[in-house]
């Protein structure tokens, strides 16, 4: 560990430590850091923050950016005048480099596209580090029955991913084991990509501690390990990347008897939040700073749900994100959370793009949650998996995978009924529903996407 790692790491237990009233004041001047590194480094951040006071700790005040916008000043954004866009680009293009240093110094990785653009994101060490550093947060609460399965694997951490890119958790892993050679057994990922009971097969033989993966995917693995394929014990399940349902997480906890833990994280900021035993997400907010906001981008108080939430990470120097639109409708919990935690709690409800709209007979637009169609698919036996995606304004095609033992025409036909059900409570019965002989599928990220709109911004 560096001197730099010791020294977030002991900052990071004072704060919680501190409480509340000490988190908020680290997160002020590091916001004030951060913006004036950045208005002296980045051309971009120079020009549009030239009218703001010379010292800026009120987010309020800063002018709220997204992917789109950075990437296309990605060479003035930079706070490394070394660094372009020309050159990132090809350093990704090679699949070989995964988890080298770029330029020497910085991390790279780059998200999957899904939104119909492809971002490129460094981190350098100091961004790392309290990576690191927070990230030793997530531990926070187990039993000593757990704490035991985590020193019997060994500490080995099998994360189960899409390999082949540059992805946040493949690089990040990448890195360790060229720089720990002799650690690197560590850590290993398992390909997404391939047949569950090879992947059962591959996990037995590793043996892990702690396992990590896509919520989704962990609930694959879940039946693998309740149908006895699957025969591994590890002392903390994470889930990550999707929301984790409630159903989700009773099965996974129930079938590996662990502690299932969710991690809220992004290519833009890798240790946002780590969830607690109370299915909250406690943002590190000493580090982050999230602010939920409406349609308008307009502050939503806590206890209610948001359009979306823009993301400041005050760790990074090299690539600044500073009042970034993520584009995650979240709620802030209003009150105290019971696990303790001085640090604030949310839960993550989806993405604003994943909103279905349809018209309706008269032409109006209505507008449809994933989160309703997850409520109401969750509740239906026999559904390993569902992916709803919109082909056309007034059609739908649904994507299942059956469970075990299921009878996949009665799946269908439950699944229809419900759909149509809450179709016609939106006014929106006319939809037509087609049943697609294609399973789900997921990003070349490996994300999945259960709910996926006829156009995507």
């Amino acid at each position: 560990m560096t001197e730099n790692q010791r020294h977030f790491t002991r900052d990071a237990r004072r704060a919680l430590r501190e409480g509340p009233a000490a988190i908020a004041r680290r997160q002020r001047a590091r916001l004030a850091e951060i913006v004036t590194y950045a208005r002296a480094h980045s051309p971009y951040f120079r020009e549009v923050y030239r009218d703001l006071p010379e010292e800026v700790d009120d987010p309020a005040l800063l002018p709220v950016t997204d992917k789109k916008t950075l990437m296309d000043r990605f060479d003035d954004w930079v706070t490394d005048r070394t660094v372009t866009l020309e050159k990132a680009q090809a350093f990704v293009a090679d699949p070989t480099l995964v988890g080298e240093r770029f330029e020497g110094r910085y991390l790279v990785a780059t998200t999957s596209g899904t939104s119909g653009l492809r971002g490129i994101f460094l981190q350098d060490e100091r961004s790392l580090a309290v990576g690191n550093a927070v990230g030793q947060r997530a531990r926070t609460g187990l039993g000593i029955g757990d704490v035991i399965r985590l020193l019997r694997g060994a500490g080995r951490t099998a994360i189960v991913s899409a390999p082949g890119g540059h992805f946040a958790t493949v690089a990040g892993a990448a890195r360790f084991r060229r720089d720990h050679p002799r650690l690197s057994w560590l850590v290993r990922e398992f390909s997404i990509h391939q047949p569950l009971p090879e992947l059962a097969a591959q996990l037995n033989r590793y043996n892990p501690s702690s396992l990590t993966g896509f919520s989704s995917m962990l609930g694959l693995l879940a039946g693998e390990q309740e149908a006895g394929r699957l025969r591994i014990h590890p002392g903390m399940v994470i889930a990550g990347g999707e929301a984790l349902t409630a159903e989700n997480r009773a099965r996974i906890a129930g079938a590996f008897h662990a502690q299932v833990r969710s991690a809220y994280a992004a290519t833009e900021c890798g240790f946002l939040a780590y969830g607690c035993a109370h299915n909250w997400l406690h943002v590190n907010s000493d580090w982050a700073l999230l602010e939920p906001v409406d349609a308008d981008l307009r502050p939503v108080p806590p206890g209610q749900p948001s359009q979306t939430v823009l993301l400041s990470n005050l760790a990074n120097q090299v690539q600044p994100i500073l009042r970034y639109n993520l584009g995650d409708n979240v709620l802030v919990r209003p009150d105290a959370c019971p696990c303790g935690s001085p640090l604030p709690a949310v839960q993550v409800r989806g993405r604003a793009a994943e909103m279905l709209a349809f018209p309706t007979e008269r032409g109006e637009p209505v507008g449809i949650s994933p989160m309703a169609f997850g409520t109401l698919l969750d509740r239906v036996p026999g559904i390993q998996q569902f992916q709803l995606v919109q082909t056309a304004p007034t059609a739908l095609r649904v994507r299942l995978r059956s469970a075990d033992g299921a009878d996949p025409e009665r799946v269908w036909r439950t699944v229809h009924d419900e759909i149509t059900q809450l179709l016609t409570a939106h006014k929106a019965g006319h939809v037509t529903l087609e049943r697609s002989e294609e399973p789900p599928e997921r990003s070349p990220g490996g994300k999945f996407r259960r709910v996926i709109p006829l156009t995507t911004p």
